[in-house]
């Protein structure tokens, strides 16, 4: 059963493999990556744990792609039928005898079907496969390499080997590889499912350890970190390692485990691995600081102990695995099926169905019943809400019946509206001619009104037609954005229109006789009351019935009303010689009055006003601002629903038959329904991403 957890994983990486790999797959699966300097020994620990020698080599860097590493433990058997064994061989190229054989074999995942009894031939594949992506200028490439190594010398395990650390660029090398690789290094182990496993040389300070330094960035705490240390037969004499390894340096949860490599001398000797792995176990056994941890020492230890910590992680994440892979598969399968089928149907059925999704979402958008409400911003018929009771409204509210119109306005207006004879009242006719000029002022935001709304309309469209199932054809999406947008322009004209005629109805016809509107009289005598307030009533003492000293009506003064000046029927006195026209005559002499000047050409009203003209003035002024008032909450009331009844609703009712109209009589109908390249590529992706995520879904399964 333990085996076969991570044959599972093994299996979900040649899966996942065609998506990109580790660092770019949305899977994140439990995978032991290899990080280290270039001189730390990392491709000589790989080889020894394997048992074979199969990385490239040589000076700079040599890894540069990632290599998805796994390692599947088999019997040995005694026929193998493959053809392939006709190219086993006993010697290498240089007749040096070499450990082939049919019991241990590579395979490619880009290679299907065929198999590598000759190790050599693996790092000669896997130079040419470096080669072929990232070229031959030791540039690098995030896209791995799969290499599944069978044998019966191995415990089964999987590991990704990555690039080795550098700092200066050699060659051909791009100035900013040190960016480069340490980017492609954190993709892979920054992931919570990665094991990371720090390779450092022995005879270097730990705490100048490349590899551990990057680990530590991503797992601080160490726990999902081993250690490797190399190089401890090159130390120098009476140092060791064992303040490491009890974790007084730099402590790791899984710890450090001490191995030997190879020397360059080795290599050059064609030293078996095995055979160096013979004389690492001696070294461990018989060294008077290791002799008793020697069986927690050594490449085999770490192969156990890595295999044993990978098959942990494997437990306690395949649930969650599971669970990723299905979240992800049914999203592709949406998106795919949001993108519709790859072959078209008749142009014709295709643009139908299209308008007939368009109006259905736009009208969705308008009553709120759209699929995602958003709960960060108002949109759709919410924002023409907002518009009507918040923008228009207020607007309304706003204006001022007074702010363009003076007293003396009021007081010439009066005079000319009451002819060549002087009113003895307040005249009908002032108040009418003052109050339409200032209901003519609604038209404005009225209007502006429509332009707001049309604004959000338009903005409607931008929103419903931003769904990723009108992308798919371009052409017809931006003529449904042209012919919805002309569309709301025409019909804006006669809700222009009919707007204006409601302002101009309301200016048309002044109802005096309205009920909210207030009485003549009233203002008559609120503008008396103002003017000459009525004197207080006279405090009478109880006992004696005689009125109290402090009493307004025994002051001294003894406030009255005139009788000319006061009530609703007041009159000035004839020799009452402030007003209108005395302000005229009031600075000529008696021999230029008695020649009898024509007036000016321009005659306005000067000098201070009578109290007559004082009362009329008020008394106009409250009227209109009563009859205003009641304007402003007609206009605030009908102008929105003048707007959603030749707007709002006619868009909502003629749309499908106008865009019906129009795009049925395009010749070019055939062209309106080719898909974008985005829609086609995104397509292939997602079947791609789904073919694969059900594949992957059927191996978690059978666990």
């Amino acid at each position: 059963m333990d085996e076969s957890l991570i044959t599972t994983i093994n299996k979900l990486q040649d899966a996942l493999a065609p998506l990109g790999g580790g660092s770019t797959s949305p899977i994140d699966l439990p995978q032991i990556t290899v990080v280290g300097s270039q001189s730390s020994g990392k491709s000589s620990v790989l080889e020894n744990i394997v048992g074979r020698e199969f990385l490239p080599r040589g000076t700079g860097i040599v890894t540069r792609r990632p290599l998805v590493l796994q390692l599947i433990n088999r019997r040995p058997t005694k026929h193998v039928s493959n053809n392939d064994l006709l190219d086993l061989q006993t010697h290498d190229d240089k007749g040096n005898k070499t450990e082939n054989n049919e019991d241990e074999w590579g395979e490619f995942l880009h290679l299907p079907g065929k198999k590598f009894y000759n190790f050599d031939d693996i790092r000669k594949e896997i130079i040419k496969a470096t080669d072929s992506t990232a070229g031959s200028n030791a540039g690098i490439s995030p896209v791995p390499i799969n290499l599944r190594i069978y044998s019966p010398h191995v415990l089964t395990l999987t590991l990704v080997d990555l690039p080795g650390l550098t700092k200066v660029p050699v060659g051909d090398q791009p100035v900013d590889i040190e960016k480069q690789i340490r980017d492609m290094i954190l993709k892979f182990i920054s992931k919570p499912n990665a094991i990371i496993l720090a390779v450092n040389a022995a005879n270097q300070d730990l705490a100048n350890s490349d590899g551990l330094k990057l680990a530590r960035e991503v797992d601080p705490e160490g726990m999902r970190t081993i250690g490797v240390l190399t190089k401890v037969d090159l130390m120098d004499q009476g140092t060791d390692v064992i303040d490491i390894l009890a974790g007084r340096v730099i402590p790791l949860r899984s710890g450090y485990v001490p191995v030997i490599n190879r020397g360059q001398k080795d290599i050059e000797n064609h030293k078996t691995i095995r055979a160096a792995l013979d004389d690492e176990r001696k070294f461990f056994e018989n060294h008077s600081s290791y002799s008793s941890k020697a069986q927690y020492c050594g490449t085999p230890f770490l192969a156990k102990k890595l295999n044993n910590i990978l098959l942990s992680h494997i437990r306690a994440t395949l649930p969650e695995i599971k669970a990723k892979i299905e979240t992800a598969l049914k999203k592709y399968q949406n998106e795919l099926s949001s993108l519709g089928p790859e072959t078209v149907e008749s142009p014709s059925s295709t643009v139908l169905s299209v308008i007939t999704d368009f109006c259905n979402d736009y009208n969705g958008v308008l009553d709120g019943q759209t699929k995602d409400i958003s709960s960060n911003e108002l949109s759709g018929g919410a924002r023409i809400s907002f518009v009507f009771h918040e923008v228009f409204k207020n607007g309304v509210y706003a204006l001022d019946p007074f702010d363009r119109i003076k007293d003396a306005d009021i007081r010439t207006i009066m005079y000319n509206s009451s002819g060549s004879a002087p009113s003895l009242f307040v005249g009908t006719a002032a108040f009418e001619v003052l109050v339409k000029q200032q209901i003519k002022r609604f038209e404005e935001p009225s209007l502006r009104c429509i332009s707001l709304v049309f604004d959000e309309l338009v903005r409607i469209l931008s929103q419903v037609l931003a769904q990723p199932e009108f992308s798919r054809f371009p052409a017809l999406k931006d003529r449904i954005s042209q012919v919805f947008t002309l569309f709301l322009r025409e019909i804006m004209i006669p809700t222009n229109t009919f707007v204006s005629d409601i302002i101009h109805s309301e200016e048309c016809y002044i109802n005096t006789a309205h009920p909210d509107l207030l009485k003549g009289s009233e203002a008559v005598a609120i503008v008396n009351e103002k003017i000459h307030p009525r004197t207080p009533a006279v405090q009478v003492d109880p006992k004696t019935g005689k009125p109290l000293k402090n009493s307004a009506s025994s002051s001294a003064s003894g406030n009255t009303i005139s009788p000319n000046t006061s009530g609703p029927n007041a009159v000035v006195a004839e020799d009452d010689k402030s007003g209108f026209f005395s302000g005229f005559f009031s600075s000529r002499n008696k021999k230029k009055l008695a020649a009898m000047e024509a007036p000016p050409a321009v005659l306005k009203a000067t000098g201070g006003m009578s109290d007559k003209e004082v009362v009329e003035t008020e008394v106009i002024k409250l009227l209109i601002s009563s009859y205003f008032g009641i304007v402003k909450r007609t206009v605030a009331d009908i102008v929105p629903k003048a707007i959603m009844l030749k707007l709002i609703q006619q868009s909502r009712s003629d749309i499908q038959k106008v865009l019906l109209e129009k795009l049925y009589a395009d010749k070019n109908i055939d062209s309106l329904v080719k898909e974008n390249d985005f829609t086609v590529a995104r397509r292939n992706e997602c079947k791609k991403m789904v073919e694969v995520l059900r594949n992957a879904s059927e191996i978690v399964t059978s666990v």
